[in-house]
């Protein structure tokens, strides 16, 4: 509508209704059937209203909301403290590559760092007669010799043992020959040059610690102490009988983060140092109940935002078909687990590896935690 129309219009709202003598014809058709469509939309706004009101009143429902259970599972592991051992290859590998180093470097010039006639320099002949290298880790071996290509590890040998190089090592610290073939004889040798009338004084070197702990030998497996090349997770014995990781709800409006917290503490007591790592989930576990059951609200001491549903409240009851268990990586630095005060009925815990976990846990959870856990 331009200028004129408006005004038109304006001139024909002025004096009462519309006639070819006030608007002209393309304005008056125009505001006819806006007319007709308001009158039209008025009329079944009205109708519906009185259908509503004829109808009857909503009713509601009390039969309890259908919903699964979600529950939070802190996955705490103690990570590993040792490195892993090598294979038998990695053995092999290591030793050949040593010798071969051994082979291509220059060789030792003893003359720079003794000096001829002196007690050091007298020590080295008697070390080199026997292990005939400088090196004091790759066995009796001359890297010089007509048989220095022949640096391979021979099947049985142990000289590529890490406990066999350990012991080598510590005999040259205490002043003994690397092999005891030779030892008789070098001590005899070495007392005739000295004229000595008493028995040559070692060195005592104190020796590294076992990788395999008490807790090893006597297997067990409450201790954090075993294992230590392995990563082992916490398990608990519900009062069910069954072992899983330690689960409850989630109440309120906590969130998974703050239930693996409050979960921990109220399963495996306050006696432990452990941070959960991240926000969500790495994992989650689906059970489907063979009947469905029928539970009540409740609220938890820790949880400001849960509280105890009345009875008849809506959804103060609801009937769970199934459960859903979301599980959240931590770790423990310090600390032992305590179920002395356990809160959920749990009657034991272990601390566990990977495949030991699948040997006390039912098929369906295997499969839903095997990949979450890891190989060391």
């Amino acid at each position: 509508m331009n200028a004129g129309q408006k005004s038109a219009r304006r001139i024909a709202a002025s004096h009462g209704p519309f006639s070819r003598d006030t608007v002209c014809t393309s304005c008056l058709s125009r505001m006819s059937r806006r007319a007709a469509s308001t009158a039209a939309a008025t009329s079944e706004q009205a109708a519906q209203t009185q259908s509503v009101s004829k109808s009857d009143p909503p009713v509601t429902s009390s039969a309890p909301a259908k919903a699964y259970r979600v529950l939070t599972s802190p996955l705490l592991s103690r990570p590993p403290l040792l490195t892993r051992n090598l294979t038998s290859f990695e053995k092999a590998y290591f030793l050949y590559q040593k010798r071969l180093n051994e082979r291509l470097s220059l060789p030792f010039s003893r003359y720079f760092y003794y000096k001829k006639g002196t007690p050091g320099d007298e020590e080295w002949k008697r070390k080199i007669r026997v292990r005939k290298t400088a090196a004091r880790d790759i066995g009796v071996y001359n890297a010089y010799g007509d048989e220095g290509w022949n640096d391979e590890v021979l099947v049985g040998d142990d000289v590529s043992e890490p406990s066999t190089t350990v012991e080598r090592l510590i005999r040259d610290a205490e002043g003994r020959p690397i092999v005891d073939v030779e030892s008789q004889k070098e001590e005899e040798e070495q007392k005739s040059v000295e004229g000595a009338k008493r028995e040559l004084q070692r060195v005592e070197v104190e020796r590294p610690m076992s990788r395999e702990t008490e807790a090893d030998r006597k297997n067990d497996q409450r201790s954090l102490n075993r294992k230590l090349d392995r990563a082992l997770y916490l398990m608990v014995k519900n009062k069910e009988g069954i072992w899983r990781f330690p689960e409850d709800r989630v109440y309120g409006r906590e969130n998974l983060h703050q239930a693996a917290e409050r979960i921990l503490i109220q399963s495996a007591g306050i006696n432990m140092n452990t941070f959960l790592i991240g926000n969500h989930p790495i994992g989650h576990h689906a059970q489907k109940f063979t009947s469905p059951i029928t539970s009540t609200l409740s609220a938890n001491r820790l949880v400001p935002t849960s509280t105890i549903a009345r009875a008849g409240e809506e959804g103060s009851v609801r009937e769970e078909h199934g459960e859903k268990v979301f599980f959240m990586k931590a770790r423990i630095m310090a600390g032992q687990a305590d179920l002395s005060k356990n809160e959920y009925g749990d009657q034991e815990f272990k601390w566990l590896a990977k495949e030991e976990v699948q040997k006390v846990v039912s098929q369906a959870y295997w499969s839903s935690v095997k990949n979450m856990l890891t190989e060391r």
